[in-house]
C-alpha cells in the first residue's frame, strides 16, 4: 500500500549521503544521490499525486547539528513525512577527529529531533538507519561504535511508531552479491549502484514497489 498521499511533502534529512552535492542555492535541488532517485522514480509513475520531495541534507552532519537547525530546515517547511538519515559521522569523528558521540547522546538527540517533529507538525516519520561496509579494512572496527547506534535507531522507530528503513543489513546483504567497494567505495559513501539500493529501500518501505 503507497503511504504517500495526494499533494504531501516529503523532506529528507541527513548528512553527505543525503545531500549528494545539492546545491544550497536552490531550495528545490535534491542533489545527484538517493532523494533524486526517488523523486524520479516516484515522479515517473505517480506523476498525478502531486507529491514534492525536498532535501536539506548537509555534509558531515552529526544529530545535534540537525538539532541545531531543525526549526529552519524541517518545521518551518511543514511537510508530511519527514525522512531521518544520520548516524555514520557520530561514528566516523570517533575515528577520525578523536570527537566521539556517546550512545546514549546520539539516542538522546535523535529523540529531541522526534519530539520536536511531533510537537510542531502532523507529520510522519520515516528513518534510515546508518551502515558501514568493510572497506577500507579498519571499518570493520567502526562496527563497536555504529552498531549500537544502529539499535537505537531501531529502539526509537519502534517507540515512537515510525518506520525504518533497515539499511546495513540490507547492504551487508549486497556486499555478499558484489564486493563492498562497489556498493560504497569508502565503506560510507554509496555509489550510483549504493544510492539506488537506498532508493528502492525507501521506496519499499513506504509501501510503494519497484516493478
Amino acid at each position: 500500500m503507497n503511504r504517500l498521499q495526494q499533494g504531501d511533502i516529503v523532506l529528507f534529512q541527513g548528512d553527505s549521503i543525503t545531500d549528494c552535492g545539492r546545491d544550497r542555492n536552490n531550495p528545490n535541488s535534491l542533489g545527484n544521490g538517493y532523494p533524486l532517485l526517488v523523486d524520479s522514480w516516484f515522479g515517473m509513475n505517480f506523476p498525478e499525486m502531486n507529491v514534492t520531495f525536498l532535501n536539506r541534507g548537509i555534509s558531515g552532519n552529526r544529530v545535534v547539528d540537525l538539532n541545531a537547525r531543525w526549526e529552519e530546515d524541517c518545521l518551518d517547511l511543514k511537510p508530511n513525512w519527514v525522512s531521518i538519515y544520520i548516524g555514520i559521522n557520530d561514528c566516523w569523528r570517533r575515528y577520525d577527529s578523536g570527537d566521539p558521540t556517546s550512545t546514549q547522546d546520539f539516542k538522546d538527540g535523535y529523540r529531541k529531533l522526534i519530539e520536536r517533529t511531533k510537537s510542531a507538525l502532523d507529520a510522519k516519520l520515516i528513518m534510515v538507519e546508518p551502515f558501514v561496509l568493510p572497506h577500507p579494512e579498519d571499518r570493520r572496527a567502526w562496527r563497536e561504535d555504529l552498531d549500537p547506534k544502529i539499535h537505537a535507531v531501531r529502539d526509537l522507530a519502534a517507540e515512537y511508531g515510525a518506520l525504518l528503513v533497515p539499511l546495513d543489513g540490507l547492504f551487508a546483504a549486497a556486499a555478499v552479491r558484489r564486493e563492498a567497494s562497489f556498493w560504497a567505495p569508502d565503506g560510507v559513501h554509496p555509489s550510483p549502484a549504493g544510492h539506488g539500493l537506498i532508493a528502492k529501500a525507501w521506496l519499499e518501505t513506504m509501501g510503494v514497489h519497484l516493478s
